[in-house]
């Protein structure tokens, strides 16, 4: 700990897992004896107060009548743009990933005056943003920026890595620059005019094609077991966090319905933003239905609309870190707190890629043997089940996983991440 009492400004993107990885570190911050501010999107109010953490909410759009869930803006959106998902990821480009970029961007115009306030209102020692956008008021605030990435690390580009987003193999560099060209005619003019407009609130100029640059000090959340072979290794600026599991999800009893039952136990989420695709969820749970095994299923903003049947048991939400660690495989959209986590517990996955770098993990851990990747839309039963059996019944796999998510563990990854920004704010 430094001499004194830190103030962290926390800006985590307003969705689950990045605001799920900053309340694990500011946890062990606030444990520690630091001031921790929240500066989340205005949904969240409420939320992370109840976590012990002060609150200066902003609002990244108008604010919406009546209020809004945390992070309803993503689900609504995703609900909306569900059918974009079926594409192939070269095609999702222009019209998935462009528009989320637009959102993203509008919210930063939009929250400008907001943030600039909250900055001095705050007077941290420290800003923490775990976003994939730059906002200028964090970086011209005039203290030490940390940047963490909370999505996959092929975010962070390497010309020997697949191209972000594509959910391309690693082994060969088939349609890679395809895709890298077919990224850039889309994106520059936006990026340009973003760039421009930062600049002229004074932050300094954008990496080519990035929408955020490094800081002061930078985090990436992916453990060594599934990490990437760089031609560039990273700076001595970068951190990798093997995990950021939080302690503050309360603890999980299995419900006696399924405690009952046998069979192996499966914990199956699509993710806040994935569930909204109630279709989609419908499917998934069909076809589950079909097998003998238990599920736990996390059944997202939309629950009232999901019906489970007698061997699954559900909720809105679940407390995804203390049902991991009890589940015997996980289904999963790939999202990257979902893969890391279940690694930190040495779970297996099958994993149904939607969107952004959830196709990207699911390439990684199939190519790595530590799971299945499949298309969430066009998955048969026989393929579904088949993978379900198959990763259950790799004891040689299991073990492995086993060993790594020991070592996983041990390094620490939320003290590691809380001791990086407590360096660099000294």
């Amino acid at each position: 700990m430094t001499a004194r009492p830190l103030t962290v400004l926390f800006v985590p993107e307003s969705a689950y897992g990045p605001t799920n990885n900053c309340i694990g570190i500011g946890d062990v911050l606030r444990r520690r004896g630091h001031r921790v501010v929240f500066a989340a999107e205005a949904s969240w109010k409420g939320k992370l107060a109840a976590l012990g953490f002060e609150e200066d909410l902003v609002d990244l759009a108008p604010p919406a009548a009546g209020g809004q869930d945390a992070g309803q803006f993503w689900k609504d959106f995703v609900a909306e743009t569900a059918p974009e998902f079926r594409k192939p990821t070269i095609e999702q480009l222009a019209t998935w990933i462009k528009p989320v970029w637009e959102e993203l961007i509008g919210g930063v115009k939009y929250s400008h005056q907001q943030l600039t306030g909250i900055v001095a209102r705050t007077g941290p020692d420290v800003i923490v943003e775990d976003n994939v956008v730059m906002f200028p008021a964090l970086v011209t605030a005039g203290v030490p920026f940390v940047r963490i990435v909370s999505c996959n690390p092929l975010e962070i580009k390497d010309p020997d890595l697949a191209p972000a987003f594509s959910g391309y193999p690693a082994a060969g560099r088939s349609g890679w620059a395809e895709f890298r060209a077919e990224y850039e005619r889309v994106h520059r003019p936006l990026w340009q005019e973003f760039s421009a407009w930062a600049a002229g609130q004074g932050a300094p100029p954008l990496p080519d094609l990035e929408f955020i640059a490094d800081g002061d000090a930078n985090l990436y959340l992916y453990p060594e077991l599934a990490d990437y072979q760089r031609a560039r290794p990273l700076g001595p600026g970068w951190t990798r966090l093997d995990s950021c599991v939080r302690g503050t999800d309360e603890t999980f009893a299995l419900p006696p319905a399924l405690a009952e039952k046998e069979g192996a136990l499966i914990y199956f989420s699509l993710g806040s933003l994935g569930s909204a695709d109630v279709g989609l969820m419908r499917r998934v749970i069909g076809s589950l239905a079909r097998t003998p095994h238990r599920y736990l299923v996390s059944k997202g903003p939309l629950h009232n609309e999901i019906e489970l049947p007698p061997n699954m048991w559900g909720a809105e939400f679940l407390p995804q870190v203390s049902v991991i660690g009890q589940a015997d495989l996980v289904i999963t959209h790939g999202g990257n707190n979902t893969t890391t986590e279940s690694l930190h517990f040495g779970k297996p996955m099958v994993v149904l890629p939607l969107f952004w770098d959830q196709h990207d993990n699911a390439q990684r851990i199939d190519e790595l043997g530590l799971g299945v990747r499949l298309d969430p839309y066009r998955f048969t039963d026989e393929q579904l089940h088949g993978a379900i059996d198959r990763l259950l019944g790799d004891d040689v796999m299991r073990a492995r996983l086993g060993r790594a998510a020991e070592e996983i563990r041990q390094r620490d990854g939320v003290r590691a991440a809380a001791g990086v920004i407590e360096s660099a704010a000294r």
